[in-house]
């Protein structure tokens, strides 16, 4: 069912109006400032300004300081409607907004908001009647960053100043809250901690997976292997890098070629792949089908590399290379609500057993699509039809679809209620068209397919870092890089802790030993910080019955324990994949 998607209009024009009351009260602090746009963003919202003092943290509490004061004061926000040319002389000296006001249409009216009498910004609302309405609203200056005027590189460098903004202290304080829980779980620092990946100056945004972090991707990928194959699809590879021509035909090469990274073969230009599917096309292209072989499902562990701002990058959140679990499905027109309703299914499927809530949102025709009206208007309702058949809910998201075709894309919610965009399905009746693909119809005739592009995961290796928030670094233990740990109490007990271990690996568990002069206490908080699910302890009572000793994660205290039956008891957890 379609759904509006939801906006809080009222805290969007709150924060909105803040942002002017920044805008003020920076001004009051810094004459020589030059204000250019401050927009409200999912937090608070941000301002960028032209100041040759760099603002530092010491700063914020004056500047909150004189916006709770312009706040109490009351002062009404007011509109007023000008020509342009009167809002050129208005703002006569700021470059920034005389570009902005130039930029309008030769006979549109200028949009301005007062903030009282003595300050004036370009706006077109709305806002609150005056500032006292602002007087419930926590908001906190938290950083301030370098930015582009507009983005480009080519323009000058700006401070840009971020304020989070709320409808309520208790809800900032919350949102605080959050941030500080979000700070220990950062994939970067329990990345580092626990061994899982690095990040090497001689790469930014490449990363390195150490021994752990290998565990936990080869895990995953393991698991991937395994739904695909009972869901009918065939896994391929392709190369990694490919010439210009392709890209030329499948449309990258003018709509993507900033974000790849590209190089000379023998005089010819060639392109390391930031996609799979030009590939993916070519293996369809590389024999001859039926109607009788579709739908074909194609996947592919595919490593990819864009060209991400070097400012952009963190952790494995965003990253400059990266393996998409990619599919591409082939398939006749009658065929493809069936094919998106089993991919909707397998993203739900992988998506549970994490624990991860999602929306579904169906993203629309982009300004720099390609292909012809009737083909988009034929795959946005393929797309619609489906979900409504499945009775999924959904909102609408206008004009963000790939240049090639409308996408259903996927927002898990992780343990802090954030918000990540992983799973997407990609309905495209251009690359097909682009590449003369065909297959022999019932009729005998050559027909088009229509092609899916679907991920799952996303990013495994972003998928990577989200499950490392998620799960604060304490994986469930079928991804844990360390399963159990054995803990001897005395040296005298090394044999014994050694066969646990050895019987541990032979059930293919994951399990070390920790068999040094330190004591049990100092053993154990070492383990718990290495987040291992289970700790196997024994000294000599253990020893002489032949039992073991369990401490789980759980706050789990258990003696007298038989080694077999808790292996058991692993193997189980193993295969059900208990989180």
């Amino acid at each position: 069912m379609k759904l509006e998607k939801f906006v809080d209009k009222e805290l969007e024009i709150g924060r909105h109006s803040l942002a002017h009351i920044f805008a003020k009260a920076i001004m009051q602090k810094y004459p020589q400032t030059k204000l250019t746009i401050g927009p409200a963003i999912e937090d608070g919202f941000y301002y960028d300004i032209d100041l040759d003092k760099a603002l530092t943290p010491e700063d914020f509490p004056a500047l909150e300081k004189a916006m709770t004061a312009i706040i109490n004061k009351g002062e009404k926000f007011t509109r007023k409607v000008v020509s342009k040319e009167e809002a050129l002389r208005l703002f006569a000296g700021n470059e920034y907004k005389e570009e902005i006001i130039r930029e309008l249409p030769e006979n549109e009216e200028v949009s301005l908001y007062y903030t009282g009498d003595d300050f004036v910004d370009l706006c077109r609302g709305p806002h609150v009647e005056s500032a006292n309405k602002l007087q419930a609203y926590g908001f906190k200056i938290h950083s301030v960053n370098g930015a582009y005027w507009r983005g480009s590189e080519k323009n000058k460098m700006l401070q840009r100043v971020y304020v989070y903004a709320f409808k309520t202290k208790k809800d900032l304080a919350e949102h605080l809250k959050m941030l500080e829980e979000a700070k220990k779980r950062d994939n970067r620092k329990l990345g580092k901690e626990l061994g899982l990946f690095m990040i090497s100056p001689e790469g930014p945004g490449f990363p390195f997976y150490l021994p752990n972090g290998m565990v936990v991707r080869n895990e995953l990928i393991d698991y991937w292997h395994d739904i695909h194959r009972k869901a009918g699809y065939k896994e391929v590879m392709t190369p990694i890098m490919l010439s210009r021509h392709l890209w030329e035909t499948s449309g990258h090469w003018d709509h993507y070629k900033d974000n790849m990274y590209t190089t000379k073969i023998d005089e010819t230009d060639y392109a390391i792949k930031p996609m799979n599917c030009p590939g993916g096309v070519l293996v369809y292209k590389n024999s001859p089908h039926s109607y009788r072989d579709l739908p074909l499902r194609i996947g592919e562990l595919g490593l990819v590399h864009r060209h991400e701002k070097s400012g952009e990058l963190g952790g494995l959140m965003r990253v400059r290379c990266f393996t998409q679990d990619d599919a591409h499905i082939f398939m006749t027109p009658d065929q493809i609500k069936d094919e998106i309703k089993g991919v909707v299914a397998l993203i739900d499927k992988v998506y549970t057993l994490f624990n991860f809530s999602y929306e579904i949102e169906l993203s629309t025709r982009p300004e720099n699509s390609m292909g012809s009206d009737e083909d988009w208007e034929r795959a946005t309702n393929a797309l619609v039809e489906a979900l409504d058949e499945l009775g999924r809910d959904y909102v609408i998201n206008e004009g963000d679809g790939a240049f090639y075709g409308p996408k259903i894309d996927f927002h898990l919610k992780d343990a802090l209620g954030r918000t990540w965009q992983c799973g997407t399905i990609q309905l495209d009746f251009q690359l097909p068209q682009r590449f003369e693909l065909e297959y022999t119809g019932e009729d005998g005739e050559k027909h088009r397919p229509i092609m899916i592009h679907r991920v799952i995961y996303g990013s495994i290796d972003r998928f990577i870092g989200i499950l490392i928030e998620h799960f604060a670094g304490a994986f469930p233990l079928w991804l844990a890089p360390e399963q159990v740990r054995v803990l001897s109490l005395t040296d005298r007990n090394n044999d014994y802790a050694k066969s646990i271990v050895e019987e541990l690996r032979s059930h293919n568990l994951r399990a070390e030993g920790d068999y040094r002069n330190e004591k049990i206490g100092y053993k154990i908080r070492e383990a718990l910080n290495m987040k291992v699910p289970y700790l196997i302890i024994v000294g000599d009572e253990e020893e002489n019955g032949k039992t073991i000793s369990i401490r789980g994660r759980g706050y789990e205290n258990q003696s007298g324990i038989n080694l077999s039956d808790f292996v058991e008891r692993l193997l189980t957890e193993v295969k059900n994949k208990k989180i």
